[in-house]
């Protein structure tokens, strides 16, 4: 993997954060017994500077996180803990932030917070790489998407294009397909060579 042409593999984590990539990763991965700012203040370690303007900058994004900033953090909601792991991550201000499926199980109300305040950090200028399994809600924020199957890339296409796509639509949105020869012969084929879904 590299990052304006210079290789990212094998650099210790904290010299991938100075180099504006952070992640939050699957099962949010938050400290617990620590409050939520306490938390955030993690986020900061590599720019010390700036810990109080971008302690600040995460308040306004995540306001729900500053009420409760000084709540031990193993008594929030899944919701408010999915936010508390992108509001650390975003501690750094990277330019890449990647996101590993920030929706996997919230509720539907939550999940349309997460989508918006995903919308809300790329506006910023931070560029998110997201993770997801819900594809309809990925596909409606993404610029780009991709199609990954047992860990091989099988599409890559815009995100507009990949929600018109018939076989995207039967496989991964939920569409289905009226059933013609044609549309079933497809499905025996990629059902016996390609299409498992991960």
């Amino acid at each position: 993997m590299t990052l304006d042409g210079e290789p990212l593999n094998g650099r210790r984590p904290a010299d991938v954060v100075k180099a504006g990539v952070t992640q939050a990763p699957e099962g949010r991965r938050i400290f617990a017994e620590f409050t939520v700012e306490e938390n955030l203040r993690i986020g900061a370690h590599t720019n010390p500077g700036e810990l109080a303007a971008n302690l600040e900058r995460i308040y306004d994004l995540f306001g729900v996180l500053k009420e409760r900033r000084k709540a031990t953090a193993g008594y929030l909601s899944g919701g408010e803990q999915q936010m508390l792991a992108m509001g650390r991550a975003m501690m750094s201000a990277p330019r890449y932030l990647l996101l590993d499926e920030p929706s996997l199980g919230l509720a539907p109300l939550l999940v349309r917070r997460i989508r918006d305040l995903i919308v809300d950090i790329n506006e910023t200028g931070t560029t998110v790489l997201l993770v997801e399994q819900n594809a309809n809600m990925a596909l409606k924020i993404a610029e780009h998407g991709y199609v990954m199957e047992s860990g091989k890339i099988v599409m890559d296409k815009p995100a507009a294009q990949l929600r018109e796509d018939e076989d995207v639509k039967e496989f991964y949105l939920g569409a289905r397909r009226r059933i013609t020869s044609r549309s079933a012969g497809w499905r025996a084929r990629s059902r016996t060579s390609n299409c498992s879904r991960t």
